[in-house]
């Protein structure tokens, strides 16, 4: 007699690696990643996966801190991850950068994006309202964007330069309710004026799960991909056909997947990761 399918909780204790969102699901903070405080369950389920030996990556879309700093933060609130553990969109930037051969890019961002690719070797030029000669433009976290920051992206990619985006989401979650994100909106005003669409590099797109699974060594379809907003998470999960965890303590509450067909729905959805801690433990 064949085998049924396979459930998703039996996915769940077979999983080989965890790819949290920090945000919402494992920690909330101000705008500017302040004042991380960890949900509940949050610490616990991160030391029971490490306890299993199994790989974990915290995959942020944030740019304002570099990913070293990021790791920093969250030991110093009561996690024990390795100094590798987190990535944000300049890591996965970095991969397709080095992959297609840039050297140059401009980059609209601080330090949280410059610092990466810094260490990748590639040249950050950052803009002044002249043309600057670049690979590529990459739109991050920029509250300081200004008009000629504006016209020396424009003129980068009229000049044949390719636009990428950190994130294209309209929010993420903090502790006082959601917050715009500005990726989304700089390489908006960019596309309108080059007539050219950004291209991702953050969630949901396969190149963020790839660096995931790249990092942690293990094949993407045997990853458990955990968050709480509905346009990043799961949508990512299933480009690369890994578990899809979906949490409501950040941006996706109880009726955020209801109206999506039954290939976008995450394959569970829990209270937070102190209920996921549970499944796991097999409650």
């Amino acid at each position: 007699m064949a085998d049924g399918p396979v459930t998703p909780l039996a996915r769940l204790r077979a999983a080989r690696g965890y790819v949290f969102d920090l945000d919402g699901t494992l920690v909330l903070g101000d705008r500017n990643n302040q004042g991380l405080a960890p949900l509940p369950g949050a610490v616990e389920i991160t030391r029971w996966v490490a306890g299993r030996g199994l790989p974990i990556a915290v995959f942020t879309n944030g740019t304002t801190k570099t990913p070293q700093h990021l790791a920093r933060t969250l030991t110093s609130i009561g996690f024990d991850l390795p100094a590798d553990a987190v990535l944000t969109p300049a890591s996965s930037a970095v991969a397709v950068f080095v992959r297609r051969g840039y050297r140059r890019v401009l980059v609209l961002g601080g330090d949280g994006i410059i610092g990466p690719l810094h260490d990748a070797g590639i040249e950050v030029v950052m803009p002044d309202g002249r043309p600057p000669a670049v690979d590529a433009v990459l739109a991050g976290w920029f509250p300081e964007f200004t008009l000629p920051a504006l016209e020396s992206a424009c003129h980068a990619v009229w000049a044949g330069a390719r636009l990428y985006s950190a994130s294209q989401s309209l929010f993420f979650a903090t502790a006082g309710g959601r917050s715009i994100g500005t990726s989304r909106a700089i390489s908006a005003m960019i596309g309108s004026l080059t007539g050219v669409r950004a291209r991702l590099v953050g969630k949901p797109s396969l190149a963020a799960l790839r660096t995931a699974g790249a990092r942690l060594g293990v094949p993407v379809a045997d990853l458990v991909v955990v968050g709480d907003d509905p346009e990043l998470e799961v949508p990512m999960a299933h480009r690369g056909s890994a578990l899809a965890v979906a949490v409501s303590s950040g941006l996706g509450g109880p009726d955020s997947y209801r109206h999506l067909p039954p290939e976008r729905q995450p394959h569970l959805h829990v209270s937070g990761v102190d209920e996921l801690l549970t499944l796991c433990q097999g409650g």
